[in-house]
Parts: structure tokens; sequence; C-alpha cells
């Protein structure tokens, strides 16, 4: 069975991008008699003296020939003896860095084109980190127009030195560098008479051998959940794409978030009935038992990936708009969609030279670091193991466009799932233990004795049998943090008191995404003339949520 190569074409504008796969599909005898027909005669009105133009396969647009530019992302399928081939040949021009991006998210490898003439200059910068957040592992570096330097080999070892230097800061698995004229076909389909001293193989060559895949099924079984398909009342299936590992009929599957485990039942690809699968396919799994599956969950069988309800992830924005804190957005990550909002700026990235800069605000092609918090709780892992779920897009509430895709770094304080173990003693249980709905009294009002009203109300709500934990926010610690703790006394049972003083609307709706519907806020600077006054109110508000509850 033919394996598949997804891949794109990237570089700056004329380098040569559309022209490079249109030479290669023509030399190789991968068009049929039709297209080759009409590419010679299209090609007669083209800007290459009544040449064959190869880049007129690919830039179909009619502002893409008239302008002699690639804008939007072509797209091409074609198979070889070898291997079956995707290609995506993406804009070259920083204006339409969204649409490379785009591309990029598909791709397992990435063909860099440099013009000899020129060597590396920004936008080759641009391509490669913006591939490299995309998690494409494996680059072509084609330095193209050799022919306009005289196959000069001088002029083709300063430029993979330069690139070489370049990519040490990524974590690329392999790079190969090829010396190519796309218009003269040199090293495209076979290797090349005017170049003796490169002992590599040709493009074409190259792509058909090349493992982007040797990882895949050893890495733990993984699998997001599209869809769950429901014929009748006797079956139920879980579909979606296996993402890494293998799965067989016998072997029990873990749910997340709901961390239910069942045993799987049939296995069917498309409508046959397997023993087994392995990442890339897409699949109908059916358990042994009913247990709680929608869109959005994952499947997997360590149980090593990660919950959180907040996170950090460096991002291209995409968006004409300024990206700015607390704009409110659709978090998709896997298959799961969720509102969010963009809590913090830490820092954009130098596109040239990947230092931080300080930044307030984002505008359009810029690369970030930002903090997000999510309504709920979605499951994720890191970039590096599963791409599926370590990257995610943003999505704009009002014109549902695209406006940024990411790469999640780290968790941040998340709602109780945090070092989670799997145990039988839950939240519930310890809550009925203690004969109390848990619960977050988040005090607050800039009023003298503030710490003093605190004290008494736990003191009066010890009186009354229930159980407190008071936490004191005098060192100053993030709304994030202060959540969190909150969040673990809640999950043992316990009624926790945060004194956090005057906070911001803002900080506010932090806090109670996180805590959740625990989250009970409490100004006791309202109607209290005294400590014993406040304390009273602020007593009266919690036991007429508990009897609520």
């Amino acid at each position: 069975m033919k394996t598949l190569l997804k891949f794109i074409t990237c570089g700056s504008v004329d380098d040569g991008k559309s022209t490079l796969i249109g030479h290669m599909l023509y030399e190789a005898k991968l068009l049929f008699a039709d297209q080759e027909r009409a590419l010679e005669l299209d090609s007669r009105l083209g800007s290459r003296g009544g040449k064959i133009d190869y880049s007129l396969l690919l830039d179909g647009l009619i502002a893409e020939r008239e302008q002699g530019i690639t804008i939007d992302v072509a797209f091409r399928y074609f198979t070889t003896d070898y291997r079956s081939f995707i290609v995506a040949d993406t804009p070259g021009h920083e204006e339409y860095t969204r649409n490379m991006a785009v591309g990029a998210s598909f791709a397992d490898l990435a063909v860099i084109l440099v013009d000899a003439t020129k060597g590396i200059i920004t936008q080759t910068k641009r391509h490669t980190r913006i591939c490299a957040l995309m998690g494409i592992k494996h680059l072509v570096l084609a330095v193209n127009k050799m022919d306009l330097v005289g196959f000069d080999t001088k002029k083709f070892d300063e430029i993979k030195e330069e690139f070489s230097r370049l990519t040490t800061e990524f974590q690329f698995e392999s790079i190969q560098v090829i010396p190519v004229s796309a218009t003269e076909g040199d090293n495209i389909t076979k290797k090349s008479p005017n170049t003796p001293w490169y002992e590599g193989l040709a493009l074409l060559p190259y792509l058909e051998s090349v493992d982007v895949h040797a990882n895949d099924d050893v890495k733990p079984f993984m699998m997001p959940i599209q869809r769950v398909c429901r014929p009748d009342h006797t079956f139920r299936g879980f579909q979606g794409q296996i993402e890494a590992g293998s799965i067989a009929v016998g072997d029990e599957l873990t749910t997340l978030p709901s961390r239910e485990k069942a045993k799987v039942k049939r296995i069917f690809v498309t409508d046959q009935d397997r023993n087994s699968a392995h990442a890339g396919q897409p699949v109908t799994i059916q358990l042994d038992r009913e247990v709680d599956v929608s869109r959005g969950c994952v499947f997997t069988k360590d149980n090593q990936l990660q919950e959180a309800d907040s996170f950090s992830a460096t991002i291209l924005w995409m968006d004409d708009s300024v990206l700015t804190p607390g704009k409110n957005v659709l978090v998709k990550v896997g298959t799961k969609v969720l509102p969010g909002t963009v809590t913090a700026i830490k820092h954009k990235i130098d596109i040239n030279t990947g230092k931080t800069v300080s930044a307030d605000h984002v505008v359009k092609n810029e690369v970030a670091k930002c903090e997000f918090s999510l309504s709920d709780g979605i499951v994720f892992d890191a970039f590096e193991k599963n791409k599926s779920i370590g990257g995610f897009i943003l999505i704009d509430r009002v014109t549902n466009m695209t406006s940024a895709c990411g790469v999640i770094d780290e968790a941040l304080q998340s709602s109780g799932n945090a070092d989670r173990i799997d145990t039988d003693i839950t939240r519930d249980v310890r809550a009925q233990q203690k004969g109390q709905q848990p619960l977050t009294l988040w005090l607050t009002g800039s009023v003298s004795g503030n710490s003093a009203i605190a004290k008494e109300i736990e003191k009066r709500l010890v009186a009354r049998g229930y159980h407190t934990m008071l936490i004191d926010n005098s060192l100053g610690e993030s709304v994030r943090q202060i959540a969190g703790y909150a969040t673990l006394l809640n999950n043992a049972g316990l009624i926790a008191l945060v004194l956090v003083g005057t906070t911001s609307g803002n900080d506010q709706a932090i806090a109670q995404e996180i805590i959740g519907q625990a989250f009970l806020p409490i100004d006791v600077a309202v109607n209290s003339s005294s400590v014993e006054e406040a304390a009273n109110n602020a007593v009266k508000q919690v036991v007429k949520a508990l009897i609520q509850v």
C-alpha cells in the first residue's frame, strides 16, 4: 500500500514555488493530456516568450496570472509509482501569510524555496518559524535559480550554512538542502549534470523516499471523537481519526474528560469490520458498555493527557483587527470548541531574531505568547507528541473567521485538574462526608478591617457546623493562583473564604470561570457599618446559597 505525503511549498515572492511544482508534474508525466495541452496553449500568452510557463498549472486565479504571484493556496493531488502526494502551493507575499499558515497546518513536510541570487531573506525566516509553529518536522530547502549563479557550489554552500544556523533553535527531524532550477528542471525529477558536486537525491526521488511517519504507530493511542454514530437502538459507535498509536479489539480505553473506562468491542474502518487499526485511519469504535462520550471527548489508552481550562500558548495572529487582552474568541482544540478569553499578552516574538519583545497588543502576521481562559476544561497534550490536540485555532465569535493559529505551551492553574489522581473518593463524596455543599466565598470590598471581617465570618460558619478554610491574599498572588487554591479546597469538600479586597470585573470573571458554580462573590463593604454587621450579612448570603443548592 502506498504511503501518503502531505507537503507545502513556501518562500518569498517570485522564488519559483508554483513553477517548481508545475515543472515536477509536467516532467514526471503526471498530467492528463488535456491539462498538458492547456498548459502549452496558455503559455503562448505567458511571460516566458512562448516557452512553457509551469506556474500556470497552479496559479489559477486571474489576479495570480496577471501579477505572476500566488495569492491563494492551491492544492494538487498526484501519485507516482512509489507514493501518493498532496501538495499545497502557498503564497509568498507577507500580506498572504495567513494563507501560508493554513497550508502549513495540514502538512508533514515543507519545501522552502530561496532565490540563489538573494539568499536567506526575512520571508525565509518567517516561513521557517511558521513551519516550526505548525508542527512541521521535515524540511527541504530548495535553492532555486541556480542557473542564474552559474551553479556555483560556493554560493550554494553559503546559503546552506546560513540556513543551518537559522534552524538551530528549532527541533526539525530532517533537513535536506537541494540545488534546483525550477524553470530549467535541474534536480527536479532526476540528478542534473550541472551539479556534479551535489551528492544527494533530486527533489522528487527524495520526496518519494523520506519517512515522515516513522514514530506515529509507536506513540500511545489517542483519538478525538468527531461524531457519535447511532443508526438505531442496537448500535452506538464513536467516530474519529486515530491521531497516534494503534488500537485492537479487547483493548481498554479511557474516555477523557469523564475518565470512564471500557473495552473495545468492535472496530470499523469505513464499513469493514477489523481487529485493529492504526494512526491515520478514520474509524468507528464500539465499546462493550455505555459510557458518557460526545463530540470533543478523547479516547486514550495510557491516560497521560492533560486537562485544563486555562493555558499559555504561542500564536500567529492572522486577523486584520488588533488583538488586545480581554478579547472574546472561540477556541478549537481537536474536535472541541469552547468560548474563551485572551487574558494576557505576555510578549511578542521577533520574526527575524526569535527574541521576545514586550507588547500590550498584537497586529496581523505577528507571533506572540498569550494566556487564555476557557469556559470549561479541554483535553490536550504537548504539541510535540500530539499535533492534533496540542495545536488550536481561534475563531472570531462575530464573523466566524479564523483569527489565529497556535500551539499550547503549558497549562495554567486549572479547575482542579492539576496532578489529579484517579480515585473513588470524589468531591461529592467528601462534601457528603462533611454534610455541606462546597463554596468559595470571594470576599471583596475596600473597607478597613477586611481581615477582621473575614475571620468573623469564618467563626460564625464554624459555629454553625460548617467546615471552612480562610485564604488571605496578603502576598498579592495572581487571581488564577488564588482561584486554583480555592478550587482544591472545594474539591476537598470545604467552604473556602478568599479575602481579595478590591478586584476588577475581569479578575472576578476569571476567578468565576476557574471555580465554576461554587463561586459566590460577597461585597463586605455593602450595607455594613461594623465588623459584626458585615459578618452577619455575609453569613446570611452563604446560608441562602447553601439552601438553594
